[in-house]
């Protein structure tokens, strides 16, 4: 239910004002007509003081999103109201009563003020590009045309399901090497900056030549200690000249380029890349989408811009008469397998079916990847805490064994 201030006239002309709730604009006016009230203008309540501050505090938040979790919850709900004939205006006015996350909130309220307005659902939907992508506002679109609204709801809550396990996978396979990285890093900082400047003045007070092992820590030490403003600073501005860079078109597509290139892990982001191509492009060919606009849609929804420029890509090979998995090999994103997986898709009239077991091998791919990063990396991590101790005791305990040495001698 939602507040509505109203403005009419009674029977006798003169002039009525007030407040009542209902689930639209509709249920407002046959309200007043019962009452018999002529409604002239109708429109949403102003806020009360408590929905005004909450209003304001989610202004402050800078950073407000809506996480996955809560669209896969949405979608899910939507499907569910949808399938037991709820009004999509009234499912969008009573999921936003119970949703907490101000973003959200406001997105369906404003997605119900604009249905009752008459427009569609899917022209709706892509107002509002942070929380519905391309892919998103196609599916919905293709429902709506199809009569199918609640198979089009669920099918894109599995859909982000996967790409929460995925993303998830990903996260837990990372976190013991990225907590290893930074746990060195911090370690070298305060060795370089406190204990190497403490041994140096031991150094001093017993003169004699150093080696120069020693004396390569020293100096960076020395410099880290004077220069550490000057540090700081350079880093800053590398950090903002690349997310500047980031942000080009240009810039934006060399780096997606450029990650699939990481050693160790480009290979992974690749094949989940993959994966996520064929489930969505699967989702799409099943809905009905013709091939060309379903390329057109998955290209935009690859969350990598140089791979969706070899979608895009195929998408003008098909237009211009080649079959898809000609296109597909002339592009060489897949393995020879998956090609001939794909070219029997193509023969028997079951592509959307191939790219869906295309899906599953990528993702299988990536979960067993995913499972032996860590025993991949763990190697390299202690061959590089190996190579710190080894240059510490070389350039710090070297100088104080020979020390010792003279003294015992």
């Amino acid at each position: 239910m939602a507040a509505f201030q109203y403005t009419g006239r009674h029977a006798d002309g003169s002039a009525a004002t007030g407040r009542v709730e209902a689930l639209n604009k509709a249920a407002v006016a046959s309200q007043l007509l019962d009452q018999g009230i002529t409604p002239v203008k109708v429109e949403l309540a102003t806020q009360d003081k408590e929905d005004l501050k909450s209003r304001k505090r989610g202004q402050i938040r800078l950073f407000e999103k809506v996480s996955v979790d809560e669209m896969i919850m949405f979608s899910r709900q939507m499907a569910s109201l949808t399938r037991a004939g709820v009004p999509i205006t009234n499912g969008m006015r009573g999921l936003a009563n119970t949703i907490r996350n101000p973003l959200l909130q406001s997105s369906l309220n404003k997605i119900a003020d604009d249905l009752e307005r008459g427009n569609s659902l899917s022209t709706t939907l892509s107002k509002h590009p942070k929380l519905f992508n391309n892919l998103y506002v196609s599916m919905i679109h293709v429902g709506e045309n199809t009569g199918q609204l609640d198979q089009s709801f669920t099918q894109m809550a599995s859909y982000l399901d996967l790409e929460r396990k995925t993303a998830r996978s990903i996260k837990q396979a990372t976190r013991y090497p990225m907590f290893v990285i930074i746990a060195i890093s911090i370690a070298l900082g305060v060795i370089n900056v406190f204990v190497i400047p403490a041994f140096k003045s031991v150094f001093d007070s017993f003169g004699g030549n150093m080696p120069w092992q020693t004396r390569v820590l020293i100096a960076i030490s020395d410099f880290t200690v004077n220069w550490w403003h000057l540090i700081i600073g350079v880093l800053i501005a590398l950090i903002f000249l690349f997310v500047r860079w980031r942000k080009t078109d240009e810039g934006h597509r060399k780096w997606d380029r450029v990650k699939l290139r990481f050693p160790l892990v480009g290979g992974i982001f690749y094949r989940a890349i993959l994966g996520r191509f064929a489930r969505t492009f699967s989702v799409v060919l099943k809905a009905g989408i013709p091939i060309e606009q379903g390329l057109l849609i998955v290209s935009r929804a690859m969350g990598n811009v140089y791979i969706g420029e070899k979608v895009a890509e195929m998408r003008k090979g098909i237009e211009r008469g080649e079959g898809f998995s000609a296109t597909a090999h002339r592009n060489g994103m897949f393995s020879p397998l998956v090609m001939q997986m794909l070219a029997v898709g193509e023969e028997t009239g079951r592509v959307d079916e191939m790219l869906e077991d295309v899906a599953n091998f990528y993702e299988e791919e990536v979960e067993y990847d995913l499972q032996n990063l860590s025993s991949v990396i763990e190697p390299i991590l202690i061959v590089a805490i190996g190579i710190m101790v080894l240059v510490l005791a070389l350039g710090v305990f070297l100088p104080l064994w020979e020390l010792s040495t003279t003294i015992n001698g």
